[in-house]
């Protein structure tokens, strides 16, 4: 699942900042393109794309830092679910 969330999420990004190159594990908020109004499309993505509901514990902007850190956060949500 998480590559696939990865790879989803990266499409996401990309489709939006066609012309910024990052990897999974860059800070997106770092690199300058990306602002807080985009953290709430990003939310949007996630819960629609991943058929979850991102807990309110869960919504600070370490979870949307990096491609990385929201497929780890998409992975807990399903287990969450699941478990």
């Amino acid at each position: 699942m998480s590559n696939d969330a990865r790879t989803e999420i990266r499409s996401f990004i990309t489709t939006k900042f066609p012309d910024v190159k990052f990897s999974d594990e860059e800070d997106i908020f770092a690199l300058g393109f990306v602002n807080s109004l985009f953290a709430m499309e990003l939310v949007m993505f996630i819960e629609k794309a991943f058929g979850t509901r991102i807990p309110n514990e869960e919504l600070h902007l370490g979870n949307f830092r990096s491609v990385e850190l929201m497929a780890d956060l998409v992975a807990r949500q399903s287990a969450a679910t699941v478990g």
